[in-house]
């Protein structure tokens, strides 16, 4: 296996509203950031996340790569999902060996539409979709098969919105008020907000990761695995996914200072703190996490940014990155960095 490090990561600072941006003048300012911080302008690989179905039109991303310039050629790819699977791509490409670099990005502008509905779409439509259920129903009936108390989700949301106040690219959101459930047993606070913004991250192998980064994040572990798409085939209290992606990425193999959660329903960190074992020394989302900013189809991707962030910068020596997709936490990918 090639050693593969993070070795750069941008974000925008993240908006509650639609300010107008096109999706490539979204992803610019993250891009020219990591360019400069790599002083690499051409990479060897370069892969994206986004959904069509936010941007209400068919190949949506082919937009976006208006910011990234179109010639000379690129070797270049795309996967409809969160930009977390487009890393995990890139680390695959990486590791055939012949090209060093890899610029991965994501975006995603979730306040020009229904996200509720929008995400509805991804159910399976005979027998799932026709429930009438969304994604806030299937959270509130996971929340339920937790038991998790009033007081542990509120003290989740309340650290989350604190630690995302500090954050320079998260939503300035106010500590939980006694807002009544909007779908039993969940608070309008307990799911995580409407949020435009984009994230890039650039990998690198070997020597050239140490040549672009005093203290490059590498990559010892990293892993995704899925469980079924009917919630009745699934314990929703657990996160069977998550615990066994954990295992394969080797979380367990010693201690996470950091751990960064793709946590879109409070009651998720919850679920997964005991799936990946996490220990009470380990910090989780100090960026604040999805809870404070939440710009879909970038958030995945962003937790492994800002894990890798926490080594780069000197304040921890291993770190955890996880992101999800699907109802329920179905389908979960982990990422170990350390020093």
């Amino acid at each position: 296996m090639r050693e593969i490090a993070v070795v750069a990561f941008a974000q925008t600072r993240h908006s509650a509203v639609d300010e107008g941006q096109s999706e490539a003048e979204l992803i610019l300012p993250p891009l020219e950031e990591v360019r400069a911080a790599t002083g690499l302008r051409r990479f060897g690989f370069t892969c994206s996340g986004s959904c069509d179905y936010l941007a209400g039109a068919p190949f949506s991303f082919v937009s976006a790569l208006d910011a990234l310039g179109a010639w000379p050629p690129i070797s270049e790819s795309h996967v409809e999902m969160d930009a977390a699977w487009a890393l995990y791509e890139a680390w695959v490409r990486l590791q055939h060996g012949d090209v060093d670099s890899a610029l991965v990005y994501g975006f995603g502008k979730s306040s020009q539409g229904d996200l509720r509905e929008i995400m509805t779409l991804q159910l399976d439509p005979y027998y799932l979709a026709p429930l009438g259920l969304d994604q806030v129903s299937f959270a509130a009936l996971q929340a339920s098969a937790t038991g998790a108390k009033r007081a542990e989700l509120d003290e989740i949301v309340r650290r989350s919105r604190a630690d995302g106040r500090a954050n320079l690219y998260a939503l300035d959101l106010p500590d939980p008020s006694g807002e009544d459930a909007e779908v039993a047993p969940l608070r309008p606070y307990d799911v995580a907000p409407i949020t435009d913004g984009a994230a890039a991250v650039v990998l690198a192998a070997g020597d050239l990761a140490r040549e672009l980064c005093e203290r490059p994040a590498w990559i010892t572990g990293i892993a995704h695995r899925i469980e079924p798409h009917y919630l009745g085939m699934r314990d929703l209290a657990r996160s069977a996914s998550a615990a066994d992606a954990a295992r394969a990425a080797g979380a367990g193999k010693g201690d996470v200072d950091v751990a960064e959660l793709h946590v879109q329903f409070s009651h998720e960190e919850l679920i997964l703190r005991e799936a990946l074992e996490l220990g009470e020394g380990t910090r989780v989302n100090p960026s604040g996490g999805p809870l404070a900013a939440n710009p879909v189809m970038a958030t995945g991707l962003i937790r492994i940014g800002e894990a890798a962030a926490r080594i780069m910068d000197g304040t921890a020596s291993r770190v955890l990155g996880h992101a999800t997709s699907g109802p329920c936490l179905q389908h979960n990918l982990v990422t170990v960095m350390e020093v």
